[in-house]
C-alpha cells in the first residue's frame, strides 16, 4: 500500500533518488536526493539558531529553484511565511510585525528595504548564497555573528508532522486587517495530491514554474503538485512575456499553470514564434486565480493544440477548490469545473444547499481546507457555516456538478490574480495631509479583470492632484496596489444606511 503523504517529508520522499527534481532554463539539474540533502541541511541549520516547529521565517527572495529549495526546507522544518519582494518597508513592518517573525531570510547582497526593517524591528536575518555549481536550488546559508546558537527545547523539534502549521500567508480583507492564514503540512499536501490527481500529473512531466513562489497558487500547483509524484520543475525567474518562448522552446515542459493575464501576453505574441508553438511538447496549459475568458481558452487551444484546464483556488484551500477536467470528461468554459478535492455546495443565508441553477455562496470543506484564521474568533466564527467554510463567493452549480461564478460577496480586488485589500490602501493615502475622505473600489478592467481606482474627497480649503496622490501611493504601496485611477470627487455616493460602499462604486461614479 502507498505510504499516505501527510507531511512535506512524505511529500519529497516519493521521487526516485537520481530523477531531476528541480531544474533552471540554464545550469545544472538537481535530483531528488540532493534536494532532500538541501532540505535536511537547512532545517538542521535553522535548529541550530533556534528555530523551532510553529515559529514564523520570512522569505524575502526572486522567484527561482533557489527560492523553491528555499521554501521546501524552512517548511519543513518552521512555518514558512514567504513574502512579495516588491513589498515596500512600511508593507514590510506591517508583515514581519504581524507575524512576529522569528528570522528573516534574503538573498546575499539584496537590496530589499525588508532587512533594514528587520533591523528596526529586532528581527534577526540571514543570508542565502546560491551554490547552482552544486545543482539548481543549491544554496549555503549565511547567519549573523551575533546570532547565539542554541539547543531547541524540544527533542523533536526537527521532525514534522501532520498538524505542524508549515505556511502562513496573508489574505486580503475589505473591512479589517489582513487576516492570516495558517496552512498546515496536512492541507498542504492534501491540495498538492488534489492537483496533482486532477492533471494526471506523473514522474515523466516537467513542468515550467513561472507563478510567484510567495503565491498560494506557485507554491501548490507550481511546486508542490508536481514533486508530490517525483516529477521535475523547470523554475524560471518568473514570468517575462519576452522570454516564455525561449523558455518553451529550451526547457521543453509539458504543462504549466498560470493566471489569465500571463495567458493573454502569450497570446500576443505567437505570432512571432510560431517555430517554438510548433515544436512544444505541452499536453495541457492550466489557468487559476481568476477568470479566464472563454474566448482567450479557445484561442489558446487553437494555436497549442492542447487542453486548457480552468481551476479554481484561494489561499485558504490551499489553493485549488474545483477545476475544469483533462479530456476525455468535458470542459465548460466559463465555468470553473467541478469538485477537485474538497466537498463543494452552494447554499442560501441559513446554509441550505440550493436547487440546481439557484444561485447562492459556495461553501467547502476537506483536508485542504484550513482549521481557523489566527487569533480572530469573530472573523472564525462567521467565516463557517455548520463545519463548512464560507468562500464569499456567489455562483451556480450545474447539473453535473460544474460551477459558475457568478459575483463575489467579498469586496476584495482581484488585480489579474493578486488580491488587494481596499482598506489597506485606504490608510495608506489617508495619511496624505489634503485627503479628508478615501474609498478603494474595484474599476473593470479589459485584461485585468479588475483594477484599483480610488475616490477621494479633499480636506477643505485644501488642493492636491490625481498624480500626487498615485506618486504617494507608490512610495508607500507595491506597485500593483497603486490606484491606477484617482477621482477627486466633492462626496462619495453612499448606501441607503448611510454607509460608503465600494462595491458598485465604479458604476456610481459614471466608470463602470
Amino acid at each position: 500500500m502507498t505510504k499516505a503523504i501527510e507531511t512535506l517529508g512524505d511529500l519529497l520522499a516519493v521521487g526516485a533518488a537520481d530523477a531531476p527534481a528541480l531544474s533552471a532554463p540554464d545550469g545544472v539539474p538537481l535530483s531528488y536526493a540532493a534536494l532532500r540533502a538541501q532540505v535536511d541541511a537547512t532545517r538542521a541549520a535553522l535548529v541550530a539558531h533556534g528555530i523551532e516547529r510553529g515559529d514564523r521565517v520570512a522569505i524575502v527572495h526572486e522567484n527561482g529553484p533557489e527560492m523553491a529549495a528555499l521554501f521546501l526546507g524552512v517548511a519543513s522544518a518552521a512555518a514558512a511565511a514567504p513574502l512579495n519582494p516588491a513589498y515596500r518597508a512600511d508593507e514590510y513592518e506591517f508583515y514581519l510585525t504581524d507575524l512576529k517573525a522569528k528570522l528573516l531570510l534574503v538573498p546575499r547582497g539584496s537590496t530589499s528595504p525588508s532587512s533594514g526593517v528587520a533591523a528596526k524591528l529586532g528581527v534577526p536575518v540571514a543570508h542565502v548564497v546560491a551554490r547552482p555549481e552544486r545543482g539548481a536550488g543549491s544554496f549555503d546559508l549565511e547567519f549573523a555573528d551575533r546570532r547565539t546558537t542554541h539547543e531547541p527545547r524540544r527533542t523533536d523539534a526537527s521532525v514534522s508532522s501532520p498538524d505542524d502549521v508549515a505556511l502562513v500567508l496573508h489574505t486580503s480583507g475589505t473591512t479589517s486587517r489582513p487576516k492570516v492564514v495558517p496552512q498546515r503540512q496536512r492541507n498542504l499536501c492534501a491540495s498538492a495530491v488534489n492537483v496533482r490527481e486532477t492533471l494526471a500529473l506523473a514522474p515523466s512531466d516537467r513542468g515550467m514554474c513561472i507563478m510567484p513562489l510567495f503565491h498560494i497558487h506557485g507554491l501548490v500547483a507550481a511546486l508542490l503538485a508536481p514533486l508530490s509524484v517525483g516529477g521535475e520543475i523547470c523554475c524560471t525567474p518568473g514570468f517575462n512575456a519576452l522570454k516564455h518562448f525561449e523558455w518553451l522552446g529550451k526547457v521543453k515542459p509539458t504543462w504549466y499553470t498560470g493566471v489569465p493575464t500571463m495567458h493573454q501576453a502569450i497570446l500576443a505574441r505567437t505570432g512571432r514564434n510560431a517555430g517554438v508553438v510548433a515544436g512544444h511538447r505541452l499536453r495541457f496549459i492550466r489557468s487559476s486565480s481568476s477568470a479566464l475568458p472563454p474566448t482567450v481558452i479557445a484561442d489558446l487551444e487553437q494555436v497549442f493544440g492542447v487542453p486548457v484546464v480552468e481551476a479554481y483556488g484561494m489561499t485558504e484551500a490551499a489553493h485549488q477548490m474545483a477545476s475544469n477536467p483533462l479530456p476525455p470528461a468535458s470542459r465548460k468554459p466559463g465555468t470553473v469545473g467541478r469538485a477537485a478535492g474538497p466537498e463543494i455546495r452552494v447554499v442560501d443565508g441559513k446554509g441550505i444547499t440550493t436547487p440546481v441553477g439557484i444561485q447562492g455562496e459556495i461553501v467547502i470543506r476537506g483536508r485542504n481546507v484550513m482549521t481557523a484564521y489566527e487569533a480572530d474568533p469573530a472573523i472564525n466564527q462567521s467565516a463557517f457555516i455548520d463545519g463548512w467554510f464560507r468562500t464569499g463567493d456567489q455562483g451556480v452549480m450545474d447539473a453535473e456538478g460544474y460551477i459558475s461564478i457568478t459575483g463575489r460577496l467579498k469586496e476584495i480586488i482581484n488585480r489579474g490574480g493578486e488580491k488587494i485589500s481596499p482598506r489597506e490602501v485606504d490608510e495608506i493615502i489617508l495619511q496624505h495631509p489634503a485627503v479628508h475622505q478615501c474609498v478603494t473600489f474595484a474599476l473593470p478592467h479589459e485584461m485585468l479583470g479588475e483594477d484599483v481606482a480610488a475616490a477621494i474627497v479633499l480636506r477643505e480649503g485644501m488642493a492636491c492632484e490625481g498624480a500626487e496622490l498615485r506618486k504617494f501611493a507608490a512610495e508607500r504601496l507595491a506597485d500593483f496596489k497603486v490606484p491606477r485611477k484617482i477621482l477627486i470627487v466633492a462626496s462619495i455616493p453612499v448606501g441607503p444606511t448611510g454607509k460608503l460602499q465600494r462595491i458598485g462604486l465604479a458604476k456610481a461614479l459614471g466608470l463602470g
